[in-house]
This record gives C-alpha cells, sequence and structure tokens, in this order.
C-alpha cells in the first residue's frame, strides 16, 4: 500500500504562498503520475494540477500561472507552490498518485489509486 503525506497547508493572507509538499517512501515514485486535488469547503473536489512520469505537467485553468507542480524523484516527493493566493484557493488539499499505463484523463480523480490524507489551505481576504 502506498503512503502519500501532505504538509505545508496553513492560513495565509490574499496575494501570498504557501508550498504544499507529498512525500512516499515509495521508491519507484518515479514510476508514478502525480496529481494535487482540492475540496472547497460544501463543495466536491476537483482537479488542480497534475505531473506525468516525463515531467509533463497539466493545469486547471483557476490556477495557471499562480501555482506550479514539480517532483523530485531523489527524493521520492512532490511540491505544489501556490503563489498569488485568493479566498477561492481554500481548501482541502490532497496529493493523489498512480501507476496505471495509458492515462489520460488526469482531472479524473477515478484514475488515482492512492490518495493522501489532506492538508488544509485556508486564505484570508
Amino acid at each position: 500500500q502506498v503512503q502519500l503525506v501532505e504538509s505545508g497547508g496553513g492560513l495565509v493572507q490574499a496575494g501570498g504562498s504557501l508550498r504544499l509538499s507529498c512525500a512516499t517512501s515509495e521508491q519507484t515514485f518515479s514510476s508514478y503520475i502525480m496529481g494535487w486535488f482540492r475540496q472547497p469547503p460544501g463543495k466536491e473536489r476537483e482537479f488542480v494540477t497534475a505531473i506525468r512520469r516525463n515531467g509533463n505537467t497539466y493545469y486547471a485553468d483557476s490556477v495557471k500561472g499562480r501555482f506550479t507542480i514539480s517532483r523530485e524523484n531523489a527524493k521520492n516527493t512532490m511540491y505544489l507552490q501556490m503563489n498569488s493566493l485568493k479566498p477561492d484557493d481554500t481548501a482541502v488539499y490532497y496529493c493523489a498518485a498512480t501507476r496505471r499505463i495509458g492515462v489520460f484523463a488526469l482531472m479524473n480523480e477515478y484514475e488515482y489509486d492512492y490518495w493522501g490524507q489532506g492538508t488544509q489551505v485556508t486564505v484570508s481576504s
């Protein structure tokens, strides 16, 4: 069972920045497609961003130009750099992983097999 552990959430003012981390002890981390999802209060979970094994990245329109996903395979860790944060970014952020081959719908949470416990990000106005 792959365990994913998020960290780095917290309270920040609008316009501020946070960096989330998602760490795993999984030694084959480089073979996973990784993603970030978030669940705003009272809403369904939504796609934020994903990164393929080859480093290709994908973003939801709402975070393009503000968020950056990256991975450091040597440390078995994925990151989400969040800049210019807005109150609408307030949510529980989850990291997700899959080793499936031929995944095209990276925005679909059902493509991911492993999930972290989530970390709260609160952006005050």
